[in-house]
C-alpha cells in the first residue's frame, strides 16, 4: 500500500515565482488497485508522480510504501519497488542498446549490485517468452538495438521491462500522449494486462478522456495542487463522457 500523508511541495517559496505545486495532500493507494489522475495542466499531476518516484523531495509531509518511509529515499533506491513509464518512449530504454541488453538492465534492479546477471541461455528465452505476449513479432529481434523501434514499440517494452524486477508501484505519467490512436490502444491494452497479471499498484496520468473512463477502478482529479474529485469504481461507471470533459482544461 501506499500513502501520501499531508505532502506539500513549493517551488520558489518565498519569491514572485513561487507555486505550491502540491497543497496538503492526502492519498491512500490500495496494493493493486489502479488509480487514474487527471486535471488540467499545473493542477500538480506531474508533481505528485514526481514525488512518489522521488525525483523531487516534499517540502512537507511523508511517503509510504507498505508503512515504510521512503521520502528521503534517492530515486535509485525507490526503483527497487517503484517502475515509472515516462511520456516520451525515449526514455525509458537506452536506445543504442538491444532490446535483449535492455532487458537485462531492468533486470539487474532486483539483484546486489555487486552480483553480475549474464545474458545466457535461459535468460534469452524467458525474456522472449515475455516479449511474446505482446503479438508484435519482437521476440525474435531480441539482437536489434532499442533506438530502431517505434514509439509504440518501445512502450510497450518500457511496460513489459517492468515486470523484471518485481515492482510493487507503477507509475504510469501519459504514455500514450506520444502516440497514434492505435498505438496507444495497444500499449494502455498491454499496460492494463501487466498491472491486473502482477497485482502492481498502479497510478495513470492521462489528457485522454477515453483512457480516463476506460481504464482503472478509481479516478481522482487535481486541481491547484489539492484532490478536488475522488470517484470509485461505481461512481466511475456513472459518469458520461462529458462528466469528464468539464473537468480538463485543454487550452
Amino acid at each position: 500500500m501506499l500513502q501520501l500523508q499531508r505532502i506539500t511541495k513549493v517551488f520558489n517559496p518565498g519569491k514572485a515565482t513561487e507555486v505550491i505545486a502540491v497543497q496538503d495532500t492526502t492519498l491512500r493507494l490500495e496494493a493493486g488497485s489502479f488509480t487514474v489522475l487527471v486535471g488540467a495542466n499545473g493542477s500538480g499531476k506531474s508533481t505528485l508522480l514526481n514525488l512518489i518516484a522521488g525525483s523531487i523531495y516534499a517540502d512537507r509531509g511523508k511517503v509510504l510504501l507498505n508503512d515504510r518511509e521512503i521520502q528521503r529515499l534517492p530515486d535509485y533506491r525507490r526503483s527497487q519497488w517503484i517502475a515509472r513509464v515516462f511520456q516520451n518512449p525515449l526514455t525509458g530504454t537506452a536506445s543504442s542498446l538491444s532490446i535483449l541488453d535492455n532487458f537485462r538492465m531492468a533486470a539487474l534492479r532486483r539483484v546486489p549490485k555487486w552480483l553480475k546477471l549474464g545474458a545466457d541461455a535461459a535468460f534469452k528465452r524467458s525474456v522472449a517468452e515475455k516479449v511474446e505476449t505482446l503479438g508484435m513479432g519482437l521476440e525474435h529481434k531480441l539482437a536489434q538495438p532499442m533506438g530502431t523501434l517505434s514509439g509504440g514499440q518501445r512502450q510497450a517494452l518500457t511496460l513489459l521491462m517492468t515486470t523484471m524486477a518485481d515492482v510493487d508501484i507503477l507509475l504510469l505519467d501519459e504514455p500514450t500522449a506520444a502516440l497514434d490512436p492505435r498505438s496507444a490502444r495497444e500499449v494502455m491494452g498491454i499496460a492494463d494486462r501487466i498491472v491486473r497479471e502482477n497485482n502492481l499498484t498502479a497510478l495513470l496520468v492521462t489528457h485522454n478522456i477515453a483512457e480516463a473512463l476506460r481504464y482503472g477502478t478509481r479516478l481522482i482529479q487535481m486541481e491547484n495542487g489539492k484532490i478536488i474529485r475522488d470517484c470509485d469504481q461505481q461512481a466511475k461507471l456513472a459518469l458520461k463522457q462529458t462528466d469528464v470533459v468539464s473537468w480538463f482544461d485543454y487550452y
